[in-house]
């Protein structure tokens, strides 16, 4: 229990605290500026990849360019293989939504998204996937993206989205150094691995298990449908863990 002299010290603390930290600019106190050259851009940390769900560019550009609509993306790619440049890389586009990937929630603020012109429903052309990674080896040598900071609008939001699809070919961008992927022979998991805190290892939002493992699924053990972990599946996660932490025990 605390004594009063106690909470007396704490409420001091916190006065303290507050006279020292910066007063917003929202506050309107006069405030000199004195501009500092000692700053830089903020850098995209991560990719996120989209599809449209429609059935042409030209209709993905409309809504991704309708001020009413509030969405955005920094590039389309159109099934040719030609590329739209929407938002400047360096501008926060609104393509995320209410999004989550281990500690961060808002993605918009940290990465760059590419919209993929894509019904949800069917292949992506070679020439897509071409364009596509063209414009991540650009990303890549301009900031420095982990390869396990490519992900799809899915793992970042797998109770609202299921795009990119389980159509998209994750295994290829990854040959390229754009996210991770395992293949067999792969590890065997330990019996007590608890796969919920894997996943949440991993960097998924697991407040809601069955659409984690599922966007989960979509991402990585693509021809599997069910919202189980199969053997298969948990020896996959456990591969993928160790590529970005120490293995659970």
């Amino acid at each position: 229990m605390r004594t009063i002299g106690t909470i007396r010290w704490a409420g001091l603390f916190a006065v303290l605290l507050a006279a020292c930290a910066p007063l917003p600019p929202t506050t309107g106190v006069a405030m000199q500026w004195q501009p500092s050259p000692n700053f830089d851009e903020r850098r995209p940390n991560f990719v996120i990849i989209h599809a449209t769900s429609n059935d042409t560019a030209e209709q993905a550009l409309r809504t991704l360019t309708d001020p009413a609509r509030r969405v955005s993306s920094h590039y389309l790619i159109g099934r040719d293989g030609r590329i739209y440049q929407l938002v400047d890389e360096r501008a926060r586009a609104w393509h995320a939504g209410e999004s989550k990937w281990g500690a961060t929630t808002d993605l918009n603020s940290v990465s760059l998204g590419i919209e993929l012109d894509n019904n949800g429903d069917e292949l992506f052309p070679d020439v897509q996937i071409s364009a596509l990674l063209t414009l991540l080896n650009g990303m890549r040598e301009r900031y420095a993206i982990p390869a396990a900071n490519y992900l799809g609008h899915a793992d970042i939001a797998p109770r609202r989205k299921v795009d990119p699809s389980r159509r998209f070919p994750w295994e290829t961008l990854a040959r390229q150094g754009f996210g991770l992927w395992c293949d067999p022979p792969l590890p065997e998991p330990p019996a007590a691995m608890d796969t919920t805190l894997a996943l949440r290892a991993l960097g998924y939002d697991v407040s809601a298990p069955e659409p984690a493992i599922l966007a989960f699924k979509r991402h990585f053990v693509q021809d599997e449908t069910t919202p189980e972990l199969t053997d298969r599946a948990r020896s996959v996660l456990y591969c993928l863990l160790s590529k970005v932490t120490d293995p659970l025990p």
